[in-house]
Order: C-alpha cells, then structure tokens, then sequence
C-alpha cells in the first residue's frame, strides 16, 4: 500500500530492440496485461542488452545504466495514446572510463 492506501508495486518489462530509426515499442495497457484500473506513478528506461558483440558495453550516457525517467509525452487523441519520447542510449566498446559518468557530470 502506497501512503493514499491504493496497492501499489513494482514490474518490470522488455521491448523488442529498436526499429531502424531507433524506436521502441511497447503497450503497456489495457492490452499489456496490466488491466484497466492501474496507473502508472514513475516510468524508467533502462539498457538491458546490446545486438552488437563487438559494442556490448553499456554506457551511462542519458541515465543508460540508472535508468532514465519517462516524464514528457505526446498525446495521440485519436488513439489514445500516449507517446512517450527520451534521450538516446549508447553502448561502447571501449573499457575504459567512458563507461561511467564523469565525476563532475555531463
């Protein structure tokens, strides 16, 4: 239970890798299983797993590895949809420290 009583809880789930112009898809209801009376509080991205065997390792670029939260969209009315857009990930293939945040930020 959240502090307003509703039953509240965590879920995670996975999209296809991106189209060739760098789009994900996913529903996430009422036809993503979640039912019609939940409401989604906080939406994060995440990299889970790079197509490339030779650029694998993920970067923090744009929240890549903490996860990046899902907050301005787009509404398609004639849908009823909302379009939810984001910074773009990156992997490397370097090791070194390119990986990780710089200490002063980006």
């Amino acid at each position: 239970m959240d502090q307003n009583g509703y039953e509240a809880t965590h879920f995670s789930c996975l999209t296809d890798a991106a189209d060739a112009h760098g789009y994900y898809f996913k529903t996430l209801f009422p036809f993503g299983g979640l039912g019609h009376n939940l409401k989604l509080k906080e939406c994060k991205a995440y990299l889970e797993n790079s197509p490339l065997e030779t650029c694998k390792i993920p970067t923090d670029v744009n929240n890549g590895i903490n996860g990046a939260l899902l907050s301005s969209y787009h509404v398609l009315s004639n849908k009823n949809i909302k379009l939810y857009s984001m910074r773009t990930f990156f992997y490397t293939s370097e090791t070194t420290s390119t990986s990780t945040t710089p200490a002063g930020g980006y």
